[in-house]
């Protein structure tokens, strides 16, 4: 398993000699053939700029630095997948962070590449390999001249055909989950936010925040064209947007709107659940699903990545206990990081909360975020970390009646 690194023109190689190496937090690993899979299609190599690669000399097993002009290399995996390990490298320059995404140690083996991470989902629903741009753009066409006074699909339009994103583009093509966004603000200001960021973060937002207040109709638009099949899933609370319980009374009245014209398909929510009463009464209201983004059940970690304002960890427990007692399928946006997630004492606490909670689903979800940044930013290993394999092995051991995927499921029909 060779070092994998790459050229200042974007050029791939392989190193002849050096072996691939990985890293688990801050620490330097070596990879074992049970951590690898083929690279997975809909897969991106990319060039960390700003590294030097660290290779292992298989002789005399240790660590050494590329010389030249090189730099690091790491692959950025579609859904499905979980990572094991980020890339093995050293920074040239620890001001300068890496654009928002999730990076995993990538070597080149048997003639071909290879990633650290297992899957953990089925792919191919969300392979951005089969979303056809050009049938895109036609149905994007087709809705804006249907809704031309509709700026929330105006809006989407961009998120789908600029930034390719695959929820809008759902939206348009009126499958699997799509996308309804509904605010321009959040509760909480977490670190490495996709839509927005402060001055001197030192990040680029990679997408643009929705900037106005949608109407009751803009939404239930989209809501009742997308929910047409009993498996379509209409979901608030979008990359682009803040958090979507903010504006919960357009979420009751739309949805209350919509059901008393059609019981088609599943309604959603991603969110931090921090917002007790607006959960509870959306969930009222005729939810379906609720998926709650969380990073840790550790106050000090959670906070120190979501900077909460007036809510704790224990509010989106609540949330999701109400929603789960209700009959909502109830699942966590789990933001795992190879070092962090594995660690003993966030393993006894993510059961902990599962168990507390009434979990339906984990969907493990690669961190966009510069490791070094955030690795400097949350407290320290308390206890063993053992590794992102062995962690869903023990989730599947400990949660038998948890799910641990990657995305959004349809419930089974007895949960409904």
């Amino acid at each position: 398993m060779h070092l994998v690194y790459a050229d200042e023109q974007g050029k791939v190689y392989d190193h002849p000699d050096l072996y691939g190496i990985a890293r688990s937090g801050n620490d330097f690993v070596e990879l074992l053939d049970d951590e690898l899979i083929p690279l997975p299609a809909g897969a991106t190599l990319v060039g960390l700029p700003h590294t030097r690669p660290v290779g292992m000399n298989p002789s005399t097993g240790k660590m050494q630095h590329l010389p030249g002009a090189y730099q690091a290399v790491g692959a950025l995996l579609p859904q499905g997948f979980t990572r094991f390990y980020v890339p093995g490298y050293t920074k040239t320059d620890k001001t300068q962070l890496f654009p928002l995404f999730g990076y995993t140690a990538v070597v080149w083996k048997d003639g071909g590449f290879y990633v650290a991470a297992g899957q953990s989902d089925d792919p191919e629903p969300w392979n951005p390999e089969n979303c056809d741009r050009n049938v895109l753009k036609l149905e994007v066409d087709r809705i804006l001249d249907k809704y031309p006074e509709n700026r929330l699909y105006k809006h989407l339009s961009h998120c789908a055909l600029e930034y390719e994103c695959l929820t809008s583009s759902n939206t348009f093509l009126q499958r699997l989950e799509g996308a309804v966004p509904v605010s321009f603000s959040c509760n909480a200001g977490c670190y490495g936010c996709i839509s927005e960021q402060p001055d001197d973060s030192g990040f680029v937002a990679p997408q643009t925040r929705l900037k106005f207040k949608p109407d009751v109709e803009e939404v239930v638009q989209i809501m009742l064209e997308h929910l047409k099949t009993p498996q379509s899933i209409i979901s608030f609370g979008q990359g682009c947007e803040g958090e979507p319980s903010t504006q919960a009374k357009t979420i009751i009245e739309a949805i209350k709107r919509v059901r008393e014209q059609t019981q088609l398909g599943y309604i959603n929510i991603n969110t931090n659940a921090g917002l007790s009463d607006h959960m509870r009464a959306i969930t009222d209201a005729g939810l379906d699903l609720m998926r709650v983004s969380t990073i840790s059940a550790l106050d000090e970690h959670y906070n120190a990545y979501y900077k909460p304002r007036g809510y704790t960890l224990k509010n989106v427990e609540k949330s999701l206990k109400y929603a789960t007692d209700k009959g909502v399928y109830t699942s966590i946006n789990y933001l795992v990081f190879p070092g962090v997630t594995d660690r003993e004492e966030e393993i006894e606490a993510m059961i902990g909360f599962a168990r507390r909670t009434g979990l339906k689903l984990i969907q493990m979800r690669n961190l966009n975020i510069d490791p070094d940044a955030y690795l400097a930013l949350i407290p320290p290993a308390q206890g063993e970390i053992y590794g992102m394999k062995t962690l869903l092995e023990i989730f599947r051991q400990e949660l038998p009646d948890v799910v641990v995927g990657s995305y959004t499921h349809v419930p089974p029909v007895a949960s409904r």
